[in-house]
């Protein structure tokens, strides 16, 4: 259910709204207002004029005549924000609106012709839409459709650029907030043995796409901000269930994804009975990392991440593997896998083993093996000592 703040919110966006389209409806109606005004005005003190001014039912005719473009005129708006010329599709939108405008001011021109023989010289003669469009007496009217037209692109692009501003500021703001954030964490981040430089480059990437992509943005700000509530809650835990851990990493490579462009395909295989295995809290994001450092960041195209776990009697096997490069030679360990091993000896001594090897089809792959035991068998073992 929605709390009192969203409904709230919700309640004021609908009533900002409501009161944007009643001002917007009172300027359309009073420009052409206006316009009837001056035609009005122009038509009485013009000499050349029959009677030395406006004829019987001209005034009427005129404001008739403005009144069917302030009733057209939301329409026109709705359909320049309906086929937006920066659709991909802006060719086939531009011959639309042509062909609208051809249409509309045909219209406009028929029903002028009609309230003028009606209204003012009280003729008779039939006048139809073919006629019109043959004759092409619709021109005044089409330009002028075209210009209130581009009246509704200028509008359109100004709420888009102001919308866009906004978003900018409440997301430099919001990353200003995470960065204070990451200054208080980076010493539990650094004590508990993770690379910070992810929460570094995130927020390096999030300045990058804050103008190109806000959609996005605020995805990672989400997933940013999830992964630094994770690590400031559960950062003291010396093991979590494996189910907890790849959650860690998923919101990571969705953080990730984001970056490639949703280039980057993530291959899952996990056994369903080693998800409540307990493992070294945080252990897999650093060897993910390293992984799209060292292997997907080197590939042109179609990125590739594969997760793997599985038992093997008293032993559990994590792997992360990737499509890169590979190692031409053997190379020094990085901050990284160094931290890597030393958590997983200081937890498990001779009992587990990080190791590095080539992937299939090229790439590589990091082979974690470390007992395997759940919350269960920890209770019982307490119990039974």
């Amino acid at each position: 259910m929605k709390n009192a703040t969203e409904t709230e919110g919700l309640s004021h966006g609908r009533s900002v709204a409501q009161k944007q389209r009643w001002i917007e409806g009172g300027i359309i109606i009073a420009f052409w207002g206006v316009i009837a005004l001056l035609d009005i005005a122009e038509g009485a003190f013009d000499p050349g004029g029959d009677n030395g001014g406006l004829r019987p039912g001209e005034a009427l005719h005129t404001f008739l005549e403005n009144a069917a473009w302030a009733i057209l005129t939301p329409g026109i708006f709705w359909l320049s924000r309906r086929f937006s010329l920066e659709h991909r599709d802006w060719l086939r939108h531009l011959l639309l609106h042509v062909f609208v405008a051809v249409m509309v001011a045909a219209g406009i021109d028929l029903i002028k012709g009609t309230l003028w023989d009606a209204l003012v010289t009280g003729n008779t003669r039939p006048i139809s839409l073919l006629y019109v469009l043959n004759s092409f007496r619709f021109v005044d009217e089409f330009l002028l459709y075209l210009v209130v037209l581009a009246a509704c692109f200028a509008r359109g692009y100004f709420l888009r650029y102001q919308e866009r501003q906004q978003e900018a500021v409440a997301l430099r703001a919001h990353a200003a907030q995470l960065q204070a954030h990451l200054a208080e964490a980076r010493f539990q981040a650094l004590r508990m043995q993770i690379n910070p430089h992810f929460l570094f480059n995130t927020l390096h990437t999030i300045s990058t796409y804050l103008e190109r992509d806000p959609r996005g943005v605020r995805r990672m700000i989400a997933r940013l901000s999830d992964l630094l509530r994770y690590t400031l809650e559960m950062g003291n835990l010396k093991e979590v269930p494996l189910r907890q851990e790849m959650s860690f990493v998923d919101g990571y490579l969705d953080i990730q994804a984001i970056r490639f462009q949703d280039s980057l395909e993530v291959h899952l295989d996990t056994e369903p009975d080693v998800m409540e295995a307990l493992v070294p809290n945080l252990i897999l994001q650093p060897l993910v990392e390293n992984a799209i450092k060292h292997g997907v960041s080197n590939v042109e195209t179609g990125g590739r991440i594969e997760l793997r776990a599985w038992r093997e009697g008293e032993h559990l096997h994590l792997s992360v593997g990737d499509n890169g490069p590979g190692l031409a030679a053997p190379a020094e360990d990085g901050v990284g896998l160094r931290n890597t091993r030393d958590r997983l000896e200081s937890l498990y001594g001779d009992k587990q083993s990080l190791v590095l090897e080539p992937a299939e089809g090229g790439g590589l792959v990091a082979h974690i093996t470390l007992p395997y035991h759940t919350g269960a068998d920890l209770y019982t073992r307490a119990v039974s000592t």
